[in-house]
């Protein structure tokens, strides 16, 4: 590869572009451009983009740079975009550049998190050239259409799509407020860490302004349920004759309710009372049932006691008559 690139890695992508699209580069004003050009020199063939004129991209076909003033990799391709440039009339292609330093809304829209970063547009598809950045490369890229076999950007991170035009906006506030602080600090001279609690202090407000109006718009997308005060009727002459009419039938309604509560539970008791003595006279006959049995063992136990005295009783008489016959 003819040129390294002025990027970070893959993780510090993001910050890097939000950078990129501030201008914290040495030498990030225009005025120190080495390609700006003098007055001797011919005019380049590569055509400047802006956030104006950046839909040009969305018909034929382009090759588009996007760069820093800064870059030491984007000035050693400088000469070879410009040759490349004066080749486009017969590869059949427009060859454009962005500033990021003076776009930071294309740089957003693109995502751009190296520099230099080069896409190839065809009727509003765009696709990453990750290629070598010689002019031979350059030019067989196109002539034999190589591009043809490289994935092309999502849908959603195509630059004309809507989350992108997020993006730019997102890169445009950055570098709005980038310049606010050097206004601040340099013009002002005002303190860093005042211009910081500044900055603190109005996102703060913004939030809570931002936070009242969404309370507002939900209010009155789902407004909440009316509350009992509102939802009860009127109090009338009419409503009060009614009421006054209704308590006598519900006092009635009571009574009779009330009486037959009462009488099941009466129904209840003589039931239980019943029961109860039904269970006493039970254990009653047991209890008597239990007597005679125990007077029946005494009678048979006492029984052949008496047998054995009237034996014997009789055996002493028949001694005796026949002592007294003899």
């Amino acid at each position: 590869m003819a040129a390294g690139r002025c990027g970070g890695r893959p993780l510090l992508r993001a910050l890097l572009a939000l950078l990129l699209a501030a201008g914290l580069g040495p030498a990030a004003s225009a005025s120190s451009s080495p390609r700006a050009g003098s007055p001797g020199e011919p005019r380049s063939r590569v055509q400047v983009l802006s956030g104006s004129n950046w839909s040009l991209v969305l018909q034929g076909q382009w090759m588009l740079e996007f760069y820093a003033p800064w870059c030491p990799a984007c000035q050693q391709i400088e000469l070879t975009w410009e040759s490349f440039a004066k080749e486009s009339e017969h590869l059949n292609i427009t060859v454009g550049k962005v500033d990021v330093t003076q776009e930071p809304g294309l740089s957003g829209r693109f995502f751009v998190t190296t520099l230099p970063t080069i896409y190839h547009a065809n009727d509003g598809v765009f696709r990453r050239y990750r290629g070598s950045r010689t002019l031979e490369d350059l030019e067989d890229y196109v002539l034999e259409r190589k591009w043809e076999a490289v994935e092309p950007v999502a849908g959603w991170k195509s630059p004309s799509s809507i989350m992108m035009h997020g993006m730019a906006g997102l890169f445009h506030l950055s570098g709005w407020i980038r310049q606010i602080h050097s206004y601040l600090t340099g013009t002002l001279g005002i303190h860093v860490w005042i211009s910081y609690a500044i900055f603190i202090s109005a996102t703060l407000l913004i939030g809570l302004f931002l936070g009242l109006i969404l309370v507002l718009i939900s209010d009155c997308l789902c407004p909440p349920k009316a509350r009992y005060g509102a939802e009860t009727p009127a109090i009338t002459k009419d409503n009060v004759e009614n009421a006054l009419l209704e308590e006598p039938e519900e006092a009635a309604e009571l009574s009779a309710d009330d009486a037959e509560e009462n009488a099941d539970i009466k129904d209840l008791s003589d039931g239980e009372d019943e029961a109860n003595s039904s269970a006493d006279d039970s254990e009653e006959d047991l209890a008597l049932g239990k007597e005679s049995e125990e007077e029946d063992m005494e009678d048979l136990s006492e029984q052949p006691l008496v047998d054995s005295e009237t034996e014997s009783t009789v055996r002493q008489r028949k001694s005796q008559v026949i002592d007294n016959g003899l």
